[in-house]
């Protein structure tokens, strides 16, 4: 199994400041982050976000919760912030307390389409997939939970069900581009880039500057390989929105991925300074430190992703790959089965964990994992499922005299 750089595909518990663009004074060299320094108290809902946002770039998350907990005690009435802060427990595994303030949120604005967001993710992440179902589905139109509820529809055993349901909507509603770009993100989480183009195309020739649209276009043209037109997406993505931190990381995706390796760290340098707490960014550094031979810086990264998020799949699966191409089977192993008991593997996990198990000799786990894997919903993963399970049952060639 190969790593690729990391695409995102939604928005997940990425705040939004309406009306403000202030971000943290950062300073990175390759990837190693500087904040500046400032003992004042933040006097509005931007500066206290961009002071928790400075905190966690200078590795202290823990501080940041508890200044950004101070903030929100004193100013009860201001949403955003005690957003962030929710997302801040949920980013640092607690869940419970994430999960209280999104629901003390919703108690106070029902129609908040962010909170139900944050809240499906954190029904997701119990496994009560139809609480989650119900709360992506509450947050739409207007926040991109389309990804989270194709996984949760897969997880439920009616995905079918759900692609149908939404490419009818999408035949009803042929003008209106916001359903068209949710049902260009329902194709891409499938895997189906090319499906995906046609809906989001639909979208921005309703509406050229759709900036999911934007996005969604790119990820898929990123999917198919065609570097030069998922690049435009993306610039007219951050031309329209230069804040965004999904574009900003696509394009440092691209970027690695057409080895454009100078370019993609200073796009990741900048992707950074948005959003310091995301973890998706350290996933790319992570890769971009593979591809220019420094392992151990990116299994350093990759580790670092994880603890900025542990519920980011991908990070364990790089980390994993970096410990089993140097051999250190254990500890890939360690690292595997954390991932599979902190996120729902679509199948490379498992994969990864029967490499693992094989290489010091457990055949028996080795084959389990290989069968869970082919029951994902990748199919990359489940191919080479059934390939490592076909290669298992070869018998061994004869000794030649």
């Amino acid at each position: 199994m190969l790593r690729r750089p990391l695409a995102v595909l939604v928005a997940a518990l990425l705040v939004v400041l309406a009306g403000s663009r202030a971000q943290a004074q950062i300073t990175v060299t390759g990837g190693a982050a500087t904040p500046a320094a400032s003992d004042a108290q933040p006097a509005d809902p931007a500066t206290a976000i961009q002071h928790a946002r400075e905190l966690i770039a200078q590795g202290n998350m823990d501080q940041a919760i508890t200044e950004l907990q101070t903030y929100v005690d004193a100013h009860p009435d201001q949403p955003l912030p005690q957003r962030f802060l929710g997302d801040l427990y949920f980013r640092s595994g607690q869940v419970d307390r994430a999960k209280a303030i999104y629901q003390a949120l919703l108690a106070k604005n029902p129609q908040d389409k962010d909170s139900h967001n944050r809240l499906g993710s954190v029904y997701a992440v119990e496994n009560d997939i139809d609480d989650a179902i119900a709360e992506y589905n509450a947050a739409l139109p207007g926040t991109d939970s389309i990804g989270d509820l194709v996984q949760m529809h897969s997880r439920r055993g009616d995905l079918g069900v759900y692609r149908d349901a939404m490419a009818r909507i999408g035949s009803q509603y042929p003008s209106d581009p916001d359903i068209q770009t949710e049902v260009g993100q329902v194709y891409n989480a499938l895997h189906q880039p090319y499906l995906a183009t046609r809906y989001f195309q639909r979208a921005l020739d309703i509406d050229p500057q759709n900036v999911p649209a934007l996005n969604g276009l790119g990820v898929a043209l990123l999917n198919m390989k065609e570097f030069a037109p998922a690049t435009d997406a993306f610039n007219a993505c951050l031309r329209h929105d230069g804040s965004s931190y999904e574009c900003r990381n696509n394009l440092a995706a691209l970027q690695l991925e057409s080895g454009q390796l100078d370019a993609a760290a200073k796009t990741l340098d900048r992707a950074y300074r948005l959003a310091p707490e995301r973890g998706e960014t350290f996933v790319n550094y992570g890769y971009l430190a593979d591809l220019q031979g420094d392992w151990q810086k990116g299994a350093a990264d990759y580790a670092k992703a994880i603890a900025l998020f542990p519920y980011l799949e991908e990070a364990y699966i790089d980390l994993g790959i970096s410990y089993e191409e140097h051999g250190l089977y254990a500890l890939a192993q360690a690292t595997l089965l954390k991932g599979i008991a902190s996120v729902h593997d679509d199948g490379r996990l498992h994969d990864l964990l029967g490499d693992a198990y094989l290489a010091q000799g457990d055949r028996t786990d080795a084959v389990k994992m290989y069968a869970l894997a082919s029951k994902g919903s990748d199919p990359t993963a489940v191919w080479i499922a059934h390939e490592r399970v076909s290669t298992l049952d070869s018998p061994s060639p004869k000794p030649t005299n």
